[in-house]
């Protein structure tokens, strides 16, 4: 292309000095007023010259300058750009095909280097520059190379391979390692001022550079979303989800390998807008006649599709392990809609990455006293997060009960969080044995006299505190009024050790 140009040029060069000869042949010298920004800019570049110019330095100027414009206008349009899930201190997910996106010249061919393998990839891009090509990663390691190359090369450096993890949800798994305003995490001023680059953990948020939160949304699904991978520094850790990085740290340091955060959150944000269009629109009660129409977003916490557009699906192609999820608090008021919304974004989610049945662990909702108009209503939210456990294919669900003050919707002990999803990824996705991981769940009841006994699933070595009441029972009958109930957990059983074999253990609730 460039000697093309450069061809063409040249002609209108020659055809300039035959002017500039004819024309000093007929009058010597043409002088003339140059206009305004040309004479501006002549001034700039060489204040010696006066404004008598012949028509040859026009010429020559105007080839000089065509010529430097057109060097300019390849180059930016020669140069591959990529989204910001991809770039330097990124993690990629290990032994596994991934893929590798972004925009080049149209209709070019995009080649893609691998230092890991050396290996070179090739893609052509579509009509309006869209390429996308997969590449095969090895085993945990680094730091690496990618260099794309449409005719231009661009470099991405400090590169590791390891285990990558999609981190999403509203305030508490947001909550960053900082903590709140006046909301403090607990215990993370030492962890925060250890953190060193050294230690491979790297996290992607959908913040800004300076920590602050970038509140993207979109009536449309999106290529891209502002974020960035950073590295395990001192101010990068404090701006990061807390959940997020204590269940990383503590994957990394059992795996001993890599580890990457992808976190993209939004508190006080419902299901809803955190799911497809796809997925949403078989539920005829939820009105998405806003992502057709002028209307503005005013909430875009609560409007269906537009936290996914903006936050999720500019990400999808982006290979994980699998999703951690803290959400449920802004749903109190349907946890018969949220029963059924669950499944189905869990479902899409998986689909849109591409990767089989892909782990899904997520929090119950935090020990609060929320409102509702009858007071039930986190119990009944909590009640649907459990059945969501039963209903959802790999799936594992984290309980807060013990964790968090019901004045404090967001618990300051955001480690045993993180590390109990530690637990269900450990044991369920990496397949590690030797400790408990799944809370103790409800089985089933039965009525003996006055007493009701409770059979409890994963309580293989039975329930604690023994010889003492439990607090937080209550005891409805048919008017469906509840009432406070003393329960304790019963250690003199005759089919005791038939209940310990069959990984169950019960406790008795007596109405006071």
């Amino acid at each position: 292309m460039l000697v093309l140009l450069t061809m063409l040029f040249t002609s209108f060069f020659a055809e300039a000095q035959k002017r500039r000869d004819y024309w000093n042949n007929k009058l010597k010298l043409i002088s003339f007023r140059l206009p305004p920004p040309v004479g501006i800019f002549r001034r700039l570049v060489n204040p010696v010259v006066t404004n008598r110019i012949n028509k040859l330095n026009i010429y020559e100027i105007s080839y000089q300058l065509f010529i430097l414009s057109a060097c300019f206008t390849m180059k930016s349009e020669a140069k591959v750009t990529l989204p910001s899930i991809l770039g330097d201190n990124m993690v990629l997910q290990q032994q596994a095909e991934v893929k590798l996106w972004g925009k080049a010249r149209p209709n070019a061919t995009v080649t893609v280097k691998t230092s890991w393998n050396g290996q070179t990839y090739k893609s052509s891009s579509d009509g309006k520059g869209g390429w996308l090509l997969t590449v095969s990663t090895p085993v945990a390691g680094g730091p690496y190379k990618i260099t794309f190359n449409d005719g231009e090369l661009l470099t991405l450096q400090n590169v590791l391979i390891g285990e990558v993890w999609f981190c999403s949800g509203q305030s508490n798994m947001e909550m960053p390692m900082g903590g709140f305003d006046r909301q403090p995490v607990r215990g993370t001023n030492d962890i925060i001022a250890k953190a060193k680059p050294s230690m491979p953990i790297r996290m992607y948020t959908t913040y800004s550079k300076d920590g602050r939160w970038v509140r993207q949304f979109s009536k449309t699904p999106q290529e891209d979303c502002q974020g960035e991978w950073l590295e395990n520094t001192p101010v990068n850790v404090s701006h990061i989800s807390a959940v997020s990085y204590y269940f990383a740290r503590y994957i990394q340091e059992v795996l001993e390998v890599p580890v990457g955060i992808v976190v993209s959150t939004w508190g006080g944000s419902k299901v809803e807008a955190w799911m497809s269009r796809e997925s949403i629109k078989p539920f005829s009660s939820i009105d998405l006649s806003i992502l057709d129409n002028d209307a503005e977003v005013k909430n875009p916490t609560a409007t269906p599709c537009v936290l996914y557009n903006g936050k999720i699906a500019p990400l999808s192609h982006f290979a994980v392990k699998g999703f951690l999820w803290y959400q449920g608090e802004s749903n109190r008021d349907n946890a018969d809609l949220y029963q059924r919304l669950m499944p189905a974004f869990v479902a899409d989610l998986r689909a849109k990455w591409g990767r089989g049945e892909l782990p899904f662990y997520f929090v119950q909702i935090a020990p609060f006293n929320y409102e509702g108009a009858d007071g039930t209503s986190a119990a009944r939210l909590r009640e649907v997060q459990l059945q969501n456990m039963k209903d959802i294919p790999n799936s594992g669900m984290v309980t807060t009960m013990d964790v968090g003050h019901p004045v404090f919707i967001h618990p300051v002990d955001k480690e045993t969080v993180g590390n109990r999803l530690a637990y269900w990824a450990l044991a369920q996705t990496y397949g590690m044995k030797g400790f408990g991981y799944a809370p103790p769940v409800y089985k089933s009841m039965e009525i003996q006299e006055n007493k009701i006994y409770i059979n409890f699933d994963n309580a293989q070595r039975g329930l604690s505190p023994m010889w003492t009441s439990l607090k937080g029972f209550e005891i409805a009958g048919e008017d469906k009024v509840f009432y406070p109930a003393f329960a304790e957990i019963e250690t003199k059983l005759p089919d005791w050790r038939f209940r310990v074999a069959k990984s169950s253990s019960r406790c008795r609730a007596v109405c006071v």
